[in-house]
């Protein structure tokens, strides 16, 4: 057990090296990240709610008639967006990883008499073509990914898109960088948002100037075992995330400084393409 601690905590992580442990299906975690994605003021597992409705709004209006029009909801949660984008005239599927919020999303879908699709799956391994005339991957998702599956996913999702189709999706940008800072903590809780069993925290925020990557790494140590996650995203400029785009085949981008459609101005901490 010791060791396994010094291991974690003795050397700066390699770039994207993956958790020591699956993360979304934690029996425990996932109910908590429910119960965030849940809270309409919090601004965790997903956006604050008046955020959400802006950017379905906007999204909406990109489409104009979005009758039956066929839209995909990459990382979808619980449905928050699809139920919106639905009540819009959208045809939705949902793809996410977490089993706790689909089986959610599919009883609240039934239970409000709305018709989507929700499927728990890994959405790296989607696998459509020609079918989508919307695909939405939103709260900086993207960014989590490392550069060859941000590659393959962008083709799956080019791939996905009826000809004109639109990818929708946002990343963090430097500005981000005077929000998040490096730092070390320990924290001791008797249960939390890691464990239902008393457990100490190590966390570690790192940031890699080569390739401008940022990690929150949290070390959990209960009585019985030690785990770590490591959570990695992606810092994105206009010029790069163009050349990503383009790599994958897509031919046009039009960029916004959120998901809300306001102007890009490349000073926001987060940045929106709208490709095609």
């Amino acid at each position: 057990m010791y060791k396994k601690i010094l291991d974690y905590v003795k050397e700066k992580p390699s770039v994207y090296l993956p958790n020591t442990i699956p993360f979304w299906d934690d029996e425990h975690i996932s109910q908590h990240m429910l119960d965030a994605h849940l809270n309409p003021e919090f601004d965790g597992a997903s956006r604050r709610y008046a955020f959400i409705r802006q950017s379905v709004q906007w999204i909406n209006g990109l489409c104009r008639d979005t009758n039956n029009k066929e839209l995909l909801d990459l990382g979808c949660g619980p449905g928050i967006y699809a139920e919106l984008f639905h009540e819009r005239g959208f045809r939705v599927t949902g793809i996410d990883f977490s089993k706790r919020s689909i089986n959610y999303a599919e009883q609240n879908a039934k239970k409000l008499h709305k018709k989507i699709a929700y499927y728990y799956r890994n959405y790296l391994n989607i696998c459509y073509e020609n079918q989508f005339d919307v695909v939405t991957l939103i709260y900086c998702d993207f960014g989590v990914l490392n550069p060859k599956a941000r590659y393959e996913l962008l083709c799956k999702v080019r791939h996905a898109l009826k000809p004109g189709g639109l990818l929708i999706l946002d990343g963090f940008t430097e500005a981000q960088l005077a929000v998040w800072r490096e730092n070390e903590t320990i924290q001791y809780c008797h249960s939390g948002f890691w464990s239902p069993m008393p457990y100490a925290c190590l966390q570690r925020n790192m940031y890699y100037q080569v390739p401008k990557v940022f990690l929150e790494q949290y070390v959990i140590i209960t009585e019985d075992e030690c785990k770590c996650y490591n959570m990695w995203n992606q810092i994105f400029c206009k010029d790069a995330l163009l050349e990503e785009l383009k790599q994958a085949g897509f031919c046009q981008a039009e960029f916004f400084d959120d998901v809300c459609g306001n102007p890009f101005t490349g000073t926001a901490n987060t940045i929106c393409v709208v490709a095609s």
